[in-house]
């Protein structure tokens, strides 16, 4: 029986994408002296050639703001299984509080980018373009540099932080 809440339309659709276990990164950004960085699941490659990525922030989200202050790249990072609590960090604290970077290690990398150093694999990616895509805006990138090893181990899922409570609503 469908929850009267939700249009029977979608019912199928919420429950397809709620059996899937995406993988989360971490995405940052710099805009002058502010860095931001949240927890992000919402984002693919979408070209091959020419290689392309999209990463979707959310409109109520510390980062979102940041990031359409001027940012003009982004860094998109893969956690280990072993570094959840990194992830943790990222998706249920908000920049407007805290300084996240304060509580973790991180370099500065291509274009002023903060680089995580705890993270697996990382890539940085210059925003071609926005589109708004409803309560998140996509930014389509072109990664431009970014450090990967021969093999990832096991990475963080959405399975791994669907108990996080958000530093913002979605």
């Amino acid at each position: 029986m469908a929850d009267r809440d939700v249009p029977a339309e979608s019912e199928a659709f919420d429950r397809v994408v709620g059996l899937l276990d995406y993988p989360m990164f971490v995405v940052t950004t710099r805009v002058g002296d502010r860095r931001a960085g949240c927890l992000v699941g919402f984002s693919s490659q979408v070209s091959i050639d020419p290689s392309r990525f999209l990463v979707g922030l959310s409109k109520k989200n510390h980062t979102y703001r940041v990031a359409a202050q001027g940012a003009t790249h982004l860094a998109v990072h893969l956690l280990a299984k072993e570094h959840r609590e990194l992830a943790r960090l990222f998706g249920s604290q908000t920049g407007d509080r805290v300084d996240k970077f304060s509580r973790c290690r991180w370099q500065d990398g291509p274009e002023g980018l903060p680089i995580l150093t705890d993270s697996s694999a990382w890539f940085a990616g210059r925003i071609l373009e926005r589109f708004d895509l409803g309560d998140h805006v996509g930014h389509l990138t072109e990664p431009v540099a970014g450090a990967a090893p021969e093999r990832l181990g096991d990475l963080v899922t959405f399975t791994d932080v669907k108990d996080l409570e958000p530093g913002h609503e979605a």
